[in-house]
């Protein structure tokens, strides 16, 4: 499993917050099936590493798993030992994107400055996540791919979905991580995967 190759085929991740281990294998079934290949579960989710190990056993060879708010070097150790091979931050700490590399995960770090990302390239960050998106809006995202190195892959996370991603491709974004666009406890499996297959026409639409 290549995760560059992975994300590259549908920059898109599904972010799986509040799925608990019981229902976990049959949501990222309804993700797999409408196309998603990359999955984060929030480390705020109910019993979020028994989720990431059920989903890495299942899903590891065919799609890039692993965890989001991920916070302390502690907590990536325990994601690699799940089985995981993605990490996810709400924010920029140099020791745990550096851990996430030791570990040889896939670091998508959050930033909002160029102060941030480049704290988090100098890490060894290979993606970075703009978080929250929305609150700068295109703009913001334009102004930091200005200065950032050409070609960095940003993903834009936070207020972002179908109804708006064209918007987003054109100012720059690489990918996009979505939500509640995608999923919260209470949708069924089906709705999930009609939610989906939405969003994903929408990106490819958007190209």
């Amino acid at each position: 499993m290549n995760p560059d190759a992975l994300l590259a085929g549908l920059p898109i991740v599904a972010i799986l917050r509040g799925v608990t281990p019981g229902r976990v294998l049959g949501v990222a079934e309804a993700l797999f099936d409408a196309g998603i290949r990359a999955i984060e579960v929030p480390l705020n989710s109910p019993d979020a590493f028994a989720s990431i190990e059920s989903l890495a056993r299942m899903f590891g060879d065919r799609c890039l798993i692993g965890a989001g708010t991920v916070l302390n070097a502690a907590d990536v150790d325990r994601v690699a030992a799940a089985g995981g091979k993605l990490l996810v931050t709400p924010n920029t700490n140099p020791a745990v994107i550096a851990r996430g590399v030791e570990q040889g995960l896939t670091v998508m770090p959050g930033f909002y400055t160029p102060s941030e990302a480049f704290a988090a390239l100098a890490a060894g960050a290979k993606y970075l996540k703009l978080f929250p998106a929305a609150t700068g809006g295109t703009d913001h995202l334009k102004a930091m791919l200005a200065v950032l190195p050409k070609g960095q892959p940003v993903y834009a996370v936070g207020g972002v979905g179908a109804g708006n991603m064209q918007e987003w491709r054109r100012a720059g974004a690489a990918g996009f991580g979505l939500g509640s666009e995608l999923f919260k406890p209470d949708f069924s499996d089906e709705d999930i995967a009609a939610r989906v297959r939405a969003s994903v026409a929408a990106f490819k639409a958007a190209n």
